[in-house]
């Protein structure tokens, strides 16, 4: 619809589109502006703490599908990203919640003093302080712009920014997308953490680190309701980063490190992922 009125309106190459909003109007927007013409430049001005942290940022554009989260995309990246956090005041607190997910997979997969600095600061950040909120959203984009400045098109390295994210969209899926990205994240994050312990990539006691942090913030450790676990399996089998059909994870090795024996990404039995799965359920 949004192409279609493109055309009907007569926007040419000499176009461009804002996107304003969350992490949905943001994948939006850039996918109808990596395909509208072959291509036309976009702005984002992200007005969710998700997307200010994460999903405005790295140029990776996607729309879901019956299959899966993000399926169907583009590598197309923005021409600028105006993140405001004093927009954030004004978020209701279950979604400014969720983006706290995303923050701490940033610390947990790449800087474990930026792991830390979260732990220390996690009443100012519930408060919404806003020079923290300011640094929690600055310090989350300098590392995803370091690592997809590395591997744009997540060939290599990027892979570690899907860290929870294999269990995370099975989750949504599972519950007809009515769990929340960043919930599903955080439950995604332990689940692949225990995922970890049990392959003997992480010591025992990450988890439990982690599961306190997430609970701190306001995230859910469990999922709400009966969880389909053949289905949340099933849909892991659609995951990008899967292999002549394994299920792949990338997997922490600690706070701040990440698994990269022969590669970011490690494949998994289905056993041992519905073993994990039972620890959030």
């Amino acid at each position: 619809r949004l192409t279609d009125e493109l055309l009907t309106r007569r926007f040419g190459r000499d176009s461009g589109l804002v996107g304003l909003g969350g992490g949905v109007v943001g994948d939006l927007t850039g996918f109808v502006a990596a395909t509208y013409m072959r291509g036309l430049p976009y702005l984002l001005a992200p007005t969710t703490l998700l997307a200010m942290v994460d999903a405005s940022v790295g140029g990776k554009t996607g729309v879901n599908t019956a299959y899966g989260k993000n399926l169907i995309g583009a590598f197309h990246p923005p021409v600028a990203v105006l993140a405001d956090p004093l927009t954030l005041l004004t978020l209701p607190g279950a979604e400014y919640c969720s983006g706290l997910a995303e923050a701490v997979k940033h610390g947990l997969t790449a800087d474990q003093e930026y792991f830390e600095w979260i732990e220390s600061h996690v009443a100012a950040i519930l408060q919404r302080e806003p020079a923290v909120v300011t640094q929690l959203v600055r310090r989350s984009v300098e590392i995803k712009a370091e690592v997809v400045s590395q591997d744009e098109r997540e060939t290599g390295r990027r892979a570690i920014l899907n860290a929870g994210h294999t269990v995370a969209h099975a989750l949504e899926r599972a519950s007809g997308y009515e769990l929340p990205h960043g919930h599903a994240v955080g439950l995604g994050l332990l689940v692949e953490c225990a995922i970890a312990e049990r392959l003997g990539v992480a010591p025992r006691d990450l988890r439990p680190r982690l599961h306190e942090l997430l609970v701190s913030l306001g995230l859910p450790s469990r999922v709400t309701g009966a969880t389909n676990r053949d289905l949340v399996l099933a849909s892991m089998t659609s995951d990008k980063k899967n292999r002549n059909s394994a299920i792949h994870f990338a997997l922490p090795s600690g706070v701040g490190s990440m698994h990269s024996t022969n590669g970011w990404t490690i494949a998994v039995s289905p056993e041992t992922v519905r073993d994990a799965l039972t620890l959030v359920e």
